[in-house]
C-alpha cells in the first residue's frame, strides 16, 4: 500500500514458475533471486529536484511513476528540510545539492511550480543541467520548470515545450517552442501542464530506457 506522501513500496505475491514472470508494474523476479530489477536487468537512477512551493502533482507524479517502473529516484535539494508544494504536501530530500555525485545518476527530472525561480539560482543546479546536457543524459522539465534550462543556457536552437505563460521566456533562449503534451529533443524531455504527465513520464521511459 502506498501512504502519501512517501516511498512506494511493493507487495511481495506469489512467482510464477517462469523464471522472467512479470510480477508487478512492469518488474520481473528471477527463482532465485531475492529482490527486484527492472525488464534490462539494471535499475536506473535519476535526481528530482524540489525546492519550496513546487507543483505537487508535477513533483508526485513522476517521482511514484518511475519507482513503480524500477528507477531509483533520489530527491535533491538544497538543505535537508522539509518542503512544501503548493497544495502543501511536503517532501524531503535525500541528499542536498552539494552532495550531489552527477556520474551517479542517469539523469535529472525537474518539477514546475515557483521552485523553478530559486533553482534557477543555484549554481549547483545549472552546473548539473550543463553537465548533464554535455553527457546526453536525461533533462526532463515540466511546466515553469523551463526557467532551469533557459538559466543554464543550454536552450538555443533546441526544440521544447512549456506553460504557456513562458512561451515568450522559451522562445526567447533559443527554443523552438511546440505546443504538445511532451516534446523529445535528444536529451531534453519537456512538458507543458499537469494535465500532460502521463505522456512526460513516458517521454522520460523512452529517453532513459526501462
Amino acid at each position: 500500500m502506498l501512504s502519501m506522501p512517501g516511498e512506494v513500496s511493493f507487495k511481495r505475491i506469489p512467482i510464477a514458475s517462469d523464471s522472467t514472470s512479470r510480477y508487478q508494474n512492469g518488474l520481473v523476479k528471477s527463482k532465485t533471486e531475492s529482490y527486484t530489477t527492472n525488464i534490462m536487468g539494471t535499475k536506473k537512477k535519476v535526481l528530482l529536484l524540489v525546492e519550496e512551493l513546487y507543483e505537487d502533482l508535477e513533483f508526485w507524479y513522476p517521482k511514484i511513476r518511475l519507482q513503480e517502473e524500477g528507477y531509483d529516484v533520489v530527491v535533491a535539494g538544497l538543505e535537508k528540510k522539509i518542503y512544501h508544494g503548493k497544495k502543501g504536501l511536503p517532501a524531503e530530500p535525500d541528499i542536498t545539492f552539494s552532495q550531489v555525485k552527477p556520474d551517479d545518476y542517469d539523469g535529472v527530472i525537474i518539477p514546475g511550480g515557483f521552485a523553478p525561480d530559486k533553482l534557477r539560482r543555484y549554481k549547483e543546479v545549472l552546473d548539473l543541467v550543463r553537465k548533464y546536457d554535455q553527457d546526453k543524459k536525461l533533462i526532463a522539465f515540466v511546466c515553469h520548470a523551463g526557467w532551469v534550462p533557459i538559466s543554464a543556457k543550454i536552450l538555443q536552437g533546441r526544440k521544447a515545450t512549456s506553460f504557456s505563460a513562458i512561451k515568450d521566456d522559451m522562445v526567447n533562449a533559443g527554443v523552438r517552442w511546440e505546443d504538445s503534451p511532451v516534446v523529445i529533443d535528444d536529451n531534453l524531455v519537456s512538458s507543458r501542464t499537469p494535465s500532460d504527465l502521463g505522456e512526460f513520464c513516458k517521454g522520460i521511459i523512452r529517453v532513459i530506457g526501462a
